[in-house]
């Protein structure tokens, strides 16, 4: 079916859009000439990454557009509004701040993420927010630019501080503040000598007027403005706004270092690392197109060998790869750290593979069992050997599957929770299910416990006639795991410093906090129900009594009345009590 729909796919520009076997969009792409990309997927040899996307890929839908770049445009909304799975995707949120002037009567300065790319006084981006408000702060506290929300009707102590021009009760000419916005221009170019010329004026002034505090205040905002303009020594000499892209890629993966350099210097950074099932090219300018629709593009955006030209129109940028000189040592620069921060990723991944992966391989191993890719791990849960519940937490390739847990309420017991029977009860319920579904079975059973859940675990599986291996978690006298124990009672003692031990401490930690969590929940909802509800003059308090002191049902039935009296019950309450238990 799909072959004959490729055959049908004109060959004009446009996006085309990949369905799973459930009709979600898992991949979206743009094409010059859409038949020739898409018939491209289903030919020809591919990589593990792409012959992945193309296993899944159960339909085909395509828009045509009148050019590449309306194609490319498409392309970008549609990612930003369906998410594909194939896709690259910005996944979080994060744009950087920008100082902004204000285009108003009276303006102010402000600091925010969000700035339009039609403001014709934005500064920035800073590394994040508290840079950008440090130096707003000291702008504000040099220039007099206005600092309420709304005019007052009468003058503020910043106007007393000269820190403000108070139009509020002032007439300020926009030339006035002109003056000012490209006073605040110049030293955010790092031109401040005017303005510590100034202020060593108004220090000295100050001191040979014996106002010393005052002129302590002026040396101190000039160090702080020295400090504010001397952070970054790698810079360019033109001094020009732009980016600069390092891009480095391998093994599937993208790895994408970006410099922003403003008034020559590097004003702040965004790393971005990203699994990759088309070509590099194509994924890279997925990427650029999403990121500067958050962020403002400079007219420049130096880039390493990578053919984005496609970008030049939507953008409104050009992209240029410098060959000689500092602008070629800071795109390498670029790219050594996009190299650093892949080769950090790919460290990192190696060592969890260890602690998941390496984990089942060898408790597969130590069992000698094949390897245990799905575990499903059980524990109970019960109030004074009452009111059992059970939990099972599902663990694939060694990592914790959330969406696979399940909850048991346990149905047939009466009275006392064995825990024998409840680890029937549950495993039974647990496998029946699956053999009715015809689903998978897991590769491994783990039981908290030794010998009694071992054999509660191999009747049921006996009765049902399946064979999936088991382990138990066998405690010692501390009730800390030391061994383990297989479905042949044979123990077997694990170094408690191994990775494949971490993971049964975090398996059993994990259905251990489920089942309390859930057992919990229901006592808190009142859910259980209890045959002590039903005796008449007992309230809450005196079943609470009754239960610690007695733990079970059946041992209050066994109690004599001076035994209740000592509890605090009165002879009505007693005489209650005994008719509704013999009921």
């Amino acid at each position: 079916m799909l072959k004959e729909k490729i055959k049908l796919i004109p060959e004009l520009p446009g996006s085309y859009q990949y369905f799973d076997k459930y009709g979600k969009i898992i991949y979206v792409g743009k094409a010059k000439n859409l038949k020739k990309r898409v018939s491209s997927y289903f030919s020809g040899a591919k990589d593990a990454k792409t012959s992945k996307l193309v296993m899944n890929i159960h339909d085909i839908e395509y828009i045509v557009t009148s050019s590449e770049l309306d194609a490319l445009i498409l392309e970008l909304n549609l990612i930003k509004k369906y998410n594909p799975r194939y896709n690259i995707m910005l996944t979080d949120d994060k744009t950087y701040p920008y100082i902004e002037i204000t285009n108003e009567l009276h303006p102010k300065l402000i600091v925010s993420r969000k700035v339009k790319k039609t403001s014709k006084n934005i500064f920035g981006p800073y590394p994040n927010v508290g840079a950008a408000r440090s130096t707003a702060k000291l702008l504000d506290k040099i220039y007099p630019l206005r600092k309420c929300i709304k005019l007052p009707k009468q003058e503020c102590l910043y106007y007393h501080l000269g820190q403000c021009l108070a139009p509020c009760i002032n007439k300020v000419t926009k030339e006035d503040y002109e003056n000012i916005i490209q006073d605040i221009k110049a030293f955010l170019k790092g031109d401040i000598k005017k303005v510590v010329t100034e202020l060593n004026k108004k220090m000295n002034v100050a001191s040979e007027n014996l106002e010393f505090e005052k002129a302590n205040e002026y040396k101190k905002t000039i160090e702080d403005i020295k400090t504010t303009t001397n952070r970054q020594k790698i810079n360019l000499n033109d001094l020009k706004d732009r980016d600069i892209v390092g891009v480095y890629n391998e093994d599937n993966y993208l790895s994408i270092e970006i410099f922003f350099i403003r008034n020559g210097k590097i004003s702040a950074r965004h790393q971005q690392l990203f699994e990759i099932y088309t070509n590099p090219e194509k994924s890279l300018i997925d990427f650029l197109g999403q990121f500067y629709t958050k962020e403002i593009p400079p007219k420049e955006i130096f880039i390493n060998d990578y053919n984005v030209i496609e970008l030049e129109e939507l953008l409104n940028t050009k992209f240029i790869t410098p060959k000689i000189g500092d602008k070629k040592k800071l795109l390498d620069l670029a790219v050594l750290n996009a190299k650093q921060g892949l080769f950090e990723k790919i460290e990192m991944f190696k060592r969890k593979e260890e602690k998941t992966i390496g984990a089942i391989v060898k408790l597969g191993e130590i069992l000698n069992i094949k390897t245990p890719y799905r575990i499903e791990a059980f524990d109970n849960s019960n109030l004074f050997g009452e009111h059992a519940v059970s939990s099972m937490v599902v663990f694939i390739n060694g990592k914790k599957a959330p969406k696979e847990y399940r909850k048991y309420k346990i149905k047939t017991l009466n009275d006392k929770a064995s825990d024998f029977d409840t680890m029937k009860e549950v495993l039974y319920r647990r496998y029946l299910k699956l053999i009715m579904d015809k689903s998978d079975f897991p590769d491994l059973i783990v039981v908290d416990g030794g010998k009694p859940q071992i054999t509660a675990a191999k009747e049921v599986l006996n009765s049902l006639d399946i064979s999936i291996p088991l382990v138990g978690l066998v405690k010692d006298d501390t009730h800390s795991t030391n061994s383990l124990m297989n479905d042949n009672y044979e123990t077997y003692s694990i170094l408690k410093t191994s990775n494949e031990f971490r993971l049964l401490s975090l398996i059993q930690e994990e259905a251990h906090r489920f089942a309390i969590n859930y057992h919990r929940n229901i006592r808190d909802k009142g859910v259980f129900y209890s045959v002590l509800d039903d005796v008449e003059y007992i309230g809450e308090v005196t079943k609470s009594k009754l239960l610690q002191e007695f733990k079970t049902i059946s041992n209050i039935k066994q109690a004599s009345e001076n035994e209740l009296k000592a509890l605090g019950l009165n002879k009505k309450q007693i005489k209650s009590l005994f008719d509704t238990l013999k009921k």
